[in-house]
């Protein structure tokens, strides 16, 4: 009982980190850029706001975007930020359905849990590796785009983003640490024998 709680918590944390990093993913608050305080950028219309799509400017009752289209002319840093917050976004969907075909309330025909154990360790290590990939680019986006401009604050965006690789990474540890205990994905069984008058001996099992 005890490792079916932590599995299934494990899975439920792993979900709402990657909700986090597809939302820091597709959003562009990922840093507030100004030369004086936020309120004066405010009223000069100079507080930028940047992230992997878009340059945007926000003031009073305005928020206008220049995309980011010409992938040739970005930094690297926002290119290769691009590139890991993509395939966190995406490592994501094969671990969820790994993760979820390997709970113990889910049956796909003859599975044994030999099988279960292997998509449960496998699902984990992705959920692991889409942590990485979002720590890095999070922490290296915020400490280039400061070389290049004055960063006055973070944006949701980036908070999104950290939240959700930690909800990942403790999610995705826990997940391959129950996957370890190879003997809580074995089907447990009994056997018992009921002999009638007459009639030969049934052996019958239940699944517990």
């Amino acid at each position: 009982m005890g490792g079916t709680c932590l599995q299934f918590f494990g899975f439920i944390s792993s979900v709402i980190g990657w909700i986090g990093v597809i939302v820091a993913t597709t959003t562009n608050d990922w840093v507030l850029t100004c030369d004086y305080s936020i309120n004066t950028c405010r009223k000069l219309d100079e507080l930028g706001s940047r992230g992997l799509w878009a340059d945007c400017i926000i003031s009073v009752g305005l928020y206008h975007c220049k995309p980011l289209a010409d992938i040739l002319a970005l930094p690297a840093h926002i290119q290769a930020a691009r590139a890991l917050m993509i395939t966190s976004s995406f490592l994501g969907l094969p671990a969820v359905f790994l993760l979820l075909s390997a709970m113990p309330f889910i049956r796909m025909g003859h599975d044994p849990g030999a099988e279960k154990h292997k998509r449960f360790r496998l699902g984990g290590i992705l959920i692991v590796i889409l942590a990485l990939c979002t720590i890095i680019a999070t922490i290296w986006f915020p400490v280039s785009t400061h070389r290049e401009t004055t960063i006055v604050t973070f944006g949701y965006s980036l908070y999104a983003g950290w939240i959700g690789a930690a909800f990942c990474l403790f999610g995705g540890s826990v997940i391959v640490c129950c996957a370890g205990e190879f003997n809580a994905f074995m089907e447990n069984r009994f056997y018992y024998s009921s002999q009638g008058s007459g009639s030969p001996s049934h052996a019958k099992s239940a699944n517990v």
